[in-house]
């Protein structure tokens, strides 16, 4: 399956927990009918993309990126790339580079879908966030990538004003995925 194919499968037999994010479900699923590029950040009016909340082995933390353009702490994540075969893989990969963990352990998902403004085409593009959750082995040092400014540690429950809500939304329910016991792959 192409990855254009496994993210009209995974947005289709999601169910989202919100009526707002079901909407959005709706509109990505749209997207990807009327665009065979929405996967890619080539798609001018706006493309999917995938973040991941890095959360400490007991889920008690979640390791935040301050974000260069944004200037905001936020979640890993990125664009798809053509090599990509999945959404989860996406996910798990952007976790990966920006964190510099090993050994990531994907919770399964989506936890949820954000829809926000960016500056990959101006004056206006969308990135239509499909998001996960993914857990740290205990111990697990982050390394500063080029992509971002600063990582740090936060309590789940004190993410940072200088932050927003699609944010503390994906970091509690990735601490509640993992509160109930389910894993999916790493």
């Amino acid at each position: 399956m192409s990855l254009h194919g496994d993210a009209v499968a995974v947005l289709s037999a999601w169910s989202a927990p919100t009526p707002e994010e079901e909407a959005l479900r709706l509109e990505f699923l749209e997207h990807l009918r009327a665009h065979d590029d929405a996967m890619l950040r080539e798609c001018v009016p706006g493309h999917l993309t995938a973040t991941t909340a890095v959360l400490s082995h007991d889920g008690t933390q979640v390791l935040l990126t301050l974000h260069p353009k944004a200037k905001m702490w936020l979640p890993m994540g990125g664009h798809c790339e053509i090599s990509d075969m999945s959404l989860a893989e996406v996910a798990l990969r952007e976790a990966w580079e920006e964190s510099g963990i090993s050994g990531l352990e994907l919770l399964p998902g989506p936890l949820a879908v954000d829809r926000h403004e960016v500056w990959c085409h101006p004056p206006r593009s969308w990135h239509l966030d499909v998001e996960y959750a993914a857990v740290a082995p205990p111990g697990a040092d982050a390394v500063i990538s080029e992509e971002s400014l600063d990582l740090r540690w936060f309590p789940v429950d004190a993410i940072p004003e200088l932050s927003d809500e699609a944010t503390r939304r994906l970091a509690a329910r990735g601490r509640a995925a993992l509160s109930s016991g389910t894993r999916a792959f790493g």
